[in-house]
C-alpha cells in the first residue's frame, strides 16, 4: 500500500495505517535526523516531533503533489536546523550517547571495529559544513536520488550534485589516514 494511502486512511480514523506508516518511514526518519544532529536523544526527539507533524497534517494532504517521504525528510531536516540553531543559542552541552546494546552474533573483536567504523564516519560527517552533510547522509546512507535530495533541500540538482562531490571528498580524506586503524588495510 502507498504512503498516500496509508495517509489518507490515518486521517479517516485508521490507526493500523499510522502503525504501517510509522513502521516504514520513522526508521528512516531518525536515521536522518541522527546523522545530521550527531545525538542519539536529540535525534529521536526530531524523529517523533517530525512523525506528529506528519499526523496533523494528514487530513490536509494532497495525493500527487509530493511523496510523503520526500515531504517527511524536509521537515526533519527543518528541525534539525532548528535544533542545532537554538543548541548554540543557548550553550547547550550535550550527553554522550548511550551505546546500543551488542549483537550477540558478532564477535567482540567484530563489533569493536564496526563500531570504531561508524564513530569515525559520524565524526567525519559531523566535520562536514551542514549542507554537505545533509546532502551525503540524504544521497549516500539514505540513498534518495540526487532530484529527491533537491526536492528535500530545495535547491538545484546540480548544487545537490556539488555538495555531495565535494561531501565524498572531504570524508575521504578525513578518513584517508585511518584505514589501517579501522581494518580496511590492503594485505
Amino acid at each position: 500500500m502507498s504512503d498516500d494511502a496509508l495517509v489518507a486512511l490515518f486521517a479517516n480514523g485508521d490507526e493500523r495505517a499510522a502503525r504501517r506508516l510509522t513502521a516504514r518511514l520513522g526508521p528512516r526518519t531518525f536515521s536522518v535526523a541522527l546523522r545530521v544532529l550527531g545525538d542519539r536523544d536529540e535525534a529521536e526527539d526530531v524523529a517523533q516531533e517530525a512523525m506528529m507533524r506528519l499526523w496533523r497534517m494528514a487530513p490536509d494532504w494532497q495525493p500527487g503533489q509530493a511523496r510523503v517521504s520526500t515531504w517527511l525528510y524536509r521537515v526533519t531536516l527543518n528541525l534539525c536546523i532548528d535544533r542545532k540553531r537554538r543548541s548554540r543559542r543557548a550553550g547547550a552541552l550535550r550527553l554522550d550517547d548511550v551505546p546500543d546494546p551488542p549483537d550477540p552474533g558478532r564477535s567482540a573483536p567484530e563489533r569493536m571495529q564496526d563500531g570504531a567504523r561508524a564513530d569515525a564516519l559520524q565524526s567525519a560527517l559531523m566535520s562536514l559544513p551542514e549542507r554537505q552533510r545533509q546532502a551525503v547522509v540524504l544521497r549516500h546512507i539514505e540513498e534518495l536520488s540526487n532530484p529527491e535530495i533537491a526536492g528535500i533541500m530545495e535547491i538545484s540538482v546540480e548544487a545537490v550534485e556539488s555538495l555531495t562531490a565535494r561531501g565524498r571528498r572531504a570524508l575521504a580524506a578525513a578518513l584517508a589516514g585511518r584505514r589501517d586503524e579501522l581494518g580496511y588495510s590492503d594485505g
